[in-house]
């Protein structure tokens, strides 16, 4: 079985307030399928993320892999770590 990390969605359309979670998938499941883990949360319009660093490298060292959306917030959230510290 393999494993991908990418967004789901659970905002609203008509309202424009986007809301995603960050969530680890079977590569057969569709956009908002069954999920294998939760991850985390993503605001677009605020830009707002929290994610579960330590789980989403557990998935990565286990083979899964990483959409582009959600490699650019681990980016930004190492990113804003670093300059925290």
């Amino acid at each position: 079985m393999a494993v991908h990390i990418r967004l789901r969605r659970i905002g609203k359309n008509p309202k424009g307030k986007p809301h995603f979670r960050v969530a680890a998938y079977d590569e057969r499941t569709g956009r908002d399928g069954r999920v294998l883990e939760e991850l985390g949360f993503y605001v677009p319009t605020t830009g707002e993320a929290r994610l579960k660093s330590e789980r989403i490298q557990y998935w990565i060292k286990n083979g899964a892999q990483v959409s582009a959306t959600v490699k650019s917030l681990i980016k930004k959230e190492k990113k804003n770590a670093a300059s925290s510290n």
